[in-house]
């Protein structure tokens, strides 16, 4: 089928200066969230139709499979569906979505265009305690004859709890003559697409409808307060998942995934974790609380302490890290690696066995298995204009408050004295250590303040 999704509107209520379909929810912008779901259906053409921000739109979700018509001025949806019918194929059905209705899902897109098939019009409607505002579903013996705005509605059809959520779907030929015969004589001075639904009936074409598993799957957001509240239905949503998977979830209020998090049996998630873009979770990993971790793999067993930092890195099995520990992008972690509190690790590769508990930077290393780096170890990767690699072999003893210049290799089995700058090579199995030679000076007083100093 065709997909349009209208996504030209200001947003006023939004108070920002960024159109209101590019605001994030779960990280990333709301009309991202619609197109993703339209795509589920195998679109022949995904027709995105923006109008307020300018370029902003087309620049922030510019793909391939994707065409953009700005509607300038805005005088409606209709108007606005108007603006993609140059792109319409007229040999399939056209499903018509809001790019500020973020969470209808697949499966009921599926069901609409089920139910609308190659030439019937089918709208999907849902019931509301308090329909105030929406468009109201007209039916003559149980038939949907019609669609009424709020303000063009009297006292009977303002009691009708069946309101339009604006999403459909039409028989493409069809939709492009109706569009041609709308009119703007109605309360808001706007080409109103519900208006085609009037049209079906008087062409005799079956209008149909159908209805969500959810009730949020059709709110849209207006204020900031209203995607506030979209976010939470959403992130509950996922911790469900989560749960019915088998994930043991702290406090699944207080979960934040921004992206795909895929977990295995006997997860632990403690409170305050933000999981960005796609993280891996194997069975049996822990994750404390307020830990970060952004497109990253965590492997069996590992259990990643409170307050980490993890992108772009891959941890193994059994791994300890942090707390506070932070791992940086080409970070790769073997078997049963500690990296504890306060130990920065970037674009390096560390074996079996090895640890760096305290206090350290690693950066452009190469560590092989069951080194230790003491406490306040920095790899000197970077000379202010080019850096370069240190190479740790197996067994190597990396003393505390030791400099390790690169270029340099610390041999299999080499023990790097505490204190020690190295800017050569530090030879297998030998103690390497340079440091300036201790002495105490007899005689010597500390300076005493004399009286007249305030």
């Amino acid at each position: 089928m065709n997909v349009v999704i209208l996504a030209a509107g200001m947003g006023k209520r939004m108070q920002s200066a960024l159109p209101k379909v590019l605001h994030p929810l779960a990280g990333k912008p709301l009309l991202s969230h619609v197109a993703d779901a339209a795509r589920t259906l195998n679109p022949r053409q995904l027709c995105i139709v923006y109008g307020h921000g300018g370029e902003a739109v087309p620049e922030r979700l510019r793909a391939e499979d994707t065409v953009f018509v700005r509607q300038e001025p805005q005088l409606g949806t209709g108007h606005a569906v108007m603006q993609a019918v140059p792109h319409l194929d007229e040999s399939v059905p056209t499903l018509v979505l809001y790019g500020d209705v973020p969470l209808t899902s697949p499966s009921t897109l599926q069901k609409l265009a089920n139910a609308a098939g190659a030439d019937k019009l089918a709208v999907l409607t849902v019931e509301l305690e308090d329909p105030t505002g929406y468009g109201r579903i007209v039916r003559k013996n149980g038939n949907i004859i019609g669609i009424v705005e709020q303000k063009d509605a009297d006292e009977s059809q303002r009691a009708i709890r069946e309101i339009n959520t604006g999403i459909m779907v039409a028989p493409t030929a069809m939709l492009k003559k109706w569009l041609c015969t709308l009119s703007n004589n109605n309360a808001q001075g706007e080409y109103y697409l519900t208006d085609i639904v009037s049209r079906a009936v008087g062409d005799s074409v079956e209008v149909v409808s159908t209805q969500p598993a959810a009730e949020w799957e059709t709110l849209g957001v207006n204020s900031k307060v209203q995607l506030a509240e979209l976010e939470r239905i959403h992130q509950r949503n996922v911790a469900r998942a989560l749960l019915e998977h088998g994930v043991t979830l702290a406090d699944p209020e207080r979960l934040d995934v921004r992206g795909t998090l895929t977990c295995g049996r006997d997860v632990f998630i403690d409170v305050g974790c933000v999981f960005e873009g796609n993280v891996s979770l194997e069975e049996g990993a822990s994750i404390g609380a307020y830990c970060i971790i952004k497109n990253s793999s965590v492997a069996a067993g590992t259990q990643i302490k409170p307050f980490s930092h993890i992108e772009g890195a891959s941890v193994g099995p059994r791994c300890l890290i942090g707390p506070y520990a932070r791992l940086r992008p080409g970070t790769a972690l073997s078997d049963e690696v500690h990296v504890g509190n306060f130990v920065e690790v970037k674009n390096s590769s560390v074996a079996a066995g090895s640890k760096a508990n305290h206090l350290s930077y690693i950066g452009d290393t190469t560590i092989g298995s069951r080194v230790n780096i003491g406490a306040g170890t920095i790899t000197c990767n970077y000379d202010g204009v080019n850096k370069f690699r240190t190479v740790i072999e197996d067994d190597a003893f990396i003393g505390s408050d030791s400099q390790l210049v690169a270029p340099v290799t610390v041999g299999k089995g080499a023990t790097v004295g505490a204190g020690t700058t190295l800017t050569k090579d530090a030879p297998a199995g030998k103690l390497t250590v340079s440091r300036a030679r201790q002495s105490t000076i007899e005689g010597w007083q500390r300076p005493v303040k004399s009286s007249n100093q305030s």
